[in-house]
């Protein structure tokens, strides 16, 4: 007889499974609202972060929304292939905090680098990128803001002007797109304008030490942003 290879499973994916298959019950019927996320993680007996990467999932499947000050609703009943597609998603995507551990240790000595550096031209994009943030931020538009975000993120590791550093951080920056951390960062770390310009702030004194060559303001700058996006995580 055959036997399946065991694997381990995220936690995110397992506690994504259980809501699904509340939803395909009938507990939480389509407009109802959801547990908070308190309640769902002592339920279930895992972490708050844990819970967020599963909801974060199940937005990207459009089978709840969020409504900011309110909490978590169904949007409509998962057949039981969605409920695989669910849990795949989950599997197959880096985790929200391997990509936020991994850009926040490498990401900071890059940034140092190009301080280091500061080559105008590169300096030229950078501005220009974040001009396009401060717009599509005080638009309220995250799928315009994330994209200019991207492409600042990306024209600084074009600015270290070393091909081995930029094939390094090219496949972190690739999980930006990925629909679970999109999802993540769009109703946790990004919910309102006034987050999105916070953000763009912080962005703004990173380019500000750059122009600056000032490595020590730069590097902490970077450290800062990724520490808060942990703490938002963490919370």
């Amino acid at each position: 007889m055959a036997f399946e290879k065991v694997r381990p499973r995220k936690v995110s994916a397992i506690a994504a499974e259980q809501i699904v298959e509340a939803i395909q019950r009938g507990d939480y019927p389509v407009s109802s609202k959801l547990p908070s996320e308190f309640e769902l993680a002592e339920q279930m007996g895992v972490s708050r972060p844990s819970i967020r990467e599963a909801l974060s999932a199940l937005q990207a499947m459009s089978i709840i929304e969020s409504r900011p000050g309110s909490g978590n609703y169904v949007l409509r009943k998962p057949s039981s292939s969605e409920e695989s597609d669910t849990v795949h998603l989950i599997e197959s995507e880096t985790g929200c905090l391997e990509v936020m551990e991994a850009r926040g240790v490498l990401e900071p000595p890059i940034v140092a680098l190009v301080a280091q550096k500061a080559p105008a031209e590169c300096i030229a994009e950078l501005k220009a990128q974040i001009d396009d943030m401060r717009k599509h931020a005080a638009e309220d538009n995250f799928d315009l803001y994330f994209e200019a975000d991207k492409k600042f993120h990306i024209a600084l590791a074009d600015a270290a002007g070393n091909a081995l550093v930029r094939s390094a951080v090219a496949p972190l920056l690739e999980t930006m797109d990925q629909r679970v951390y999109r999802e993540f960062t769009r109703h946790y770390y990004l919910k309102n304008v006034d987050d999105l310009q916070h953000v763009v702030d912080l962005h703004h004194e990173i380019l500000d030490a750059i122009e600056a060559k000032d490595e020590t303001t730069a590097f902490a700058k970077t450290v800062e942003h990724w520490d808060r996006m942990r703490e938002i995580w963490e919370a």
